[in-house]
């Protein structure tokens, strides 16, 4: 069955989120990865979880001793978005009843949120919430370029990376260090990997230096893979006047010559090979086309979620209400086959367990009185997580860095 053949209904989400919660949500394998092997005394058991429920109803500070109880919970409150926040040095359901100050986050993996709607200025195709094919290489190019810096620059070697469910990625830097880091070293770091600066009414959005730091440089070479794919054929920014005296107000010493240049031209391409042309002749020009391309292509971080240890994020695995996709984990390795539309749908996966309850149910041999196979295997609360049916959440995913230090793979233990 395509994806395509089950379309999403908000108005049924009600119906549905009990089932995934019941029967698909892999609550094994989430416990294993917050747990981080049980090394950490108390590091499942003090972590915040925040749901919101229908209606918008908010509930924060919630906090589990188990798995089982993190099940039920789950499976009694239906929660319509799950947020994960830090780990306190208490309890984070009994914060009221701890002393003034002594309720604290003392750690939280290093998170980063990148959003589709903070590239409005930049793309042609779609604004908001909405996304498309064409403006999600703009994601493509941030993961790639974030996913080098935490691992060359700083060392990182536990990264998931998580499609929102609508316009965004997330990224977890779940490495011991990362997760122990104080506010001031996340707030280094964010620091450290935002480029992009200022606000709507910022013209130049990218000031580089004589000498540029060789992890922007790094960058470059990623965007180099796709500009000229992304800017003239799927964006069309030099096509016509109004993208094309945006890219030109970034150069303004040439923007005269150049607007009459653009003028004659007859297509997009003709434009960008005389801009490349123009930008060609000394250091301080081709430093121009970087900022360029950097400030049309450099991932835009929400600074404020990296920088705050006890700041909530939504958690993998949860359901966009708006979408019904599921926040899956990111197969870095295959990024450039990433498909957002491609994302299972909380329709698509309880249609396909319809389907498989069916095929078992015809399929069964009931003449002798057996049960079905179905039925003892749809009996308990839930499908195993190697399944055809949990694996199809998981089609974007593979193997990644999490063996170490007691945390098996998030990934592998999804698909074994």
């Amino acid at each position: 069955m395509a994806l395509t053949e089950s379309r999403y209904d908000a108005s049924e989400l009600p119906d549905l989120l009990p089932v995934y919660y019941r029967r698909l949500f892999p609550y094994p394998q989430y416990f294993r990865w917050l747990s981080y092997g049980g090394v950490p005394k108390n590091y499942f058991q003090n972590r915040e979880f925040s749901f919101t429920l229908k209606d918008d109803i908010y509930v924060r500070y919630q906090s589990f001793n188990n798995q089982n109880e993190l099940e039920k919970e789950m499976q009694k409150m239906v929660p319509y978005k799950i947020d994960l926040g830090a780990v306190y040095s208490h309890k984070p359901s009994q914060h009221n009843s701890v002393k003034s100050g002594a309720f604290q986050a003392e750690s939280k993996e290093l998170v980063f949120d990148i959003d589709m709607t903070d590239y409005d200025d930049v793309r042609t195709c779609c604004s908001s919430a909405d996304i498309c094919r064409k403006c999600w290489t703009l994601m493509t190019i941030a993961i790639k370029i974030l996913d080098r810096a935490l691992d060359e620059d700083f060392g990182f070697l536990h990264r998931l990376w998580v499609y929102s469910g609508r316009r965004g990625v997330h990224c977890w830097v779940c490495d011991e260090t990362a997760r122990g880091l104080s506010q001031a070293a996340r707030s280094a770091v964010a620091e450290y990997l935002s480029v992009v600066k200022g606000g709507i009414d910022t013209i130049k959005k990218v000031q580089l230096t004589r000498n540029i730091h060789p992890s922007i440089e790094e960058a470059i070479i990623v965007i180099n893979g796709y500009f000229e794919e992304y800017a003239v054929n799927q964006q069309d920014l030099f096509g016509t006047k109004e993208t094309w005296q945006k890219i030109l107000a970034l150069v303004p010493d040439l923007q005269d010559r150049l607007q009459k240049d653009f003028l004659k031209a007859r297509s997009s391409a003709e434009r960008w090979k005389m801009l490349q042309s123009e930008l060609d002749h000394s250091v301080d020009s081709q430093r121009s086309m970087k900022e360029i391309k950097l400030q049309y292509c450099y991932p835009r971080l929400d600074v404020n979620v990296s920088k705050s240890i006890n700041h909530l994020l939504k958690s993998p695995f949860s359901v966009h209400p708006k979408t019904g996709r599921i926040s899956v984990p990111i197969d870095v390795k295959n990024l450039d086959k990433f498909d957002p539309f491609s994302v299972p749908t909380i329709s698509f996966l309880c249609k396909e367990l319809d389907h498989k309850i069916e095929d078992e149910r015809v399929n069964a041999d009931t003449e002798n009185g057996a049960e079905p196979e179905v039925k003892r295997r749809t009996r308990g609360k839930k499908y195993e997580a190697g399944s055809p049916v949990v694996k199809a959440i998981l089609n974007n995913t593979s193997v990644d860095h999490f063996s170490q230090n007691g945390l098996s793979s998030f990934f592998h233990i999804f698909l074994s």
